[in-house]
């Protein structure tokens, strides 16, 4: 069993910058990809970055490429989201979520989730 939980988030301006973590606890291992997706009221749940476990390979959605960075400490165990030149539409609940199966774009390719943190861009 994994645990995620996400923190970190806030209400930020326009063209600030946030950082978001997810501390992790339970069976991860070098076979994990961690990814964060966020979601809108009404709105499917949409990817925003993956990173893998053991080689730290990483992979963003166009709308963020440039703008946010993902990472990981394998020490602490934690993953984190730096989220820089942020827009009114990056107004979103930011989930934290890890596969066992390796990295992939789809919700449902990923096992565990945390209760998500919001993060709120005001223009």
């Amino acid at each position: 069993q994994v645990q995620l939980v996400e923190s970190g988030g806030g209400l930020v301006q326009a063209g600030g910058s946030l950082r978001l973590s997810c501390a992790t606890s339970g069976r991860t291992d070098s076979r994990y990809a961690m990814a964060w997706f966020r979601q809108v009221p009404g709105k499917e749940r949409e990817f925003v970055a993956v990173i893998t476990w053991s080689l730290g390979s990483t992979y963003y959605a166009d709308s963020v490429k440039g703008r946010f960075t993902i990472s990981r400490d394998n020490a602490k165990n934690m993953v984190y989201l730096q989220m820089s030149s942020l827009k009114p539409e990056d107004t979103a609940v930011y989930y934290c979520a890890a596969s066992p199966m390796g990295w992939g774009l789809s919700p449902g390719g990923y096992d565990y989730w945390g209760q998500g943190t919001q993060v709120t861009v005001s223009s």
